[in-house]
């Protein structure tokens, strides 16, 4: 069973954050793009305003549907990695929500993998 089943859902992007000295912002979205719980790791500064923040998770919403038309025929998404020179932003879809988080850049892609399976179990039950 999940042990994050009931957990609020601050406690779930708290435990996100902290799974690797390399991430650096994690969010629970809904389906219609609006920000449920977001945290900033301590001693990061966003590279996003508050009102980009929004519109950014709002198009992180309209681009799940976009991808759901290829489900039937390509299955559905495991997960989305950008890659900026910035930041590595990554969006998983859980059944009901949406988790987006990001990293520093240049991370490895085995300790990337490593980090998705991490939170993909956290949040299935999402």
């Amino acid at each position: 069973m999940n042990a994050y089943k009931h957990a609020p859902l601050i406690h779930v992007v708290e435990d996100i954050i902290s799974l690797d000295p390399a991430m650096r912002f994690a969010a629970i979205i809904d389906l219609k793009g609006n920000i449920l719980e977001s945290i900033m790791k301590d001693g990061k500064t966003s590279l996003k305003s508050q009102k980009e923040e929004e519109h950014f998770c709002v198009q992180v919403a309209q681009r799940r549907k976009m991808r759901q038309e290829f489900d039937k025929t390509l299955g559905k998404v495991r997960f989305v990695n950008v890659e900026r020179e910035k930041v590595t932003q990554i969006v998983l879809y859980p059944k009901r929500k949406t988790v987006y988080f990001t990293l520093e850049p240049e991370v490895s892609a085995k300790k990337k993998l490593l980090i998705i399976n991490r939170v993909k179990k956290m949040t299935s039950h999402l």
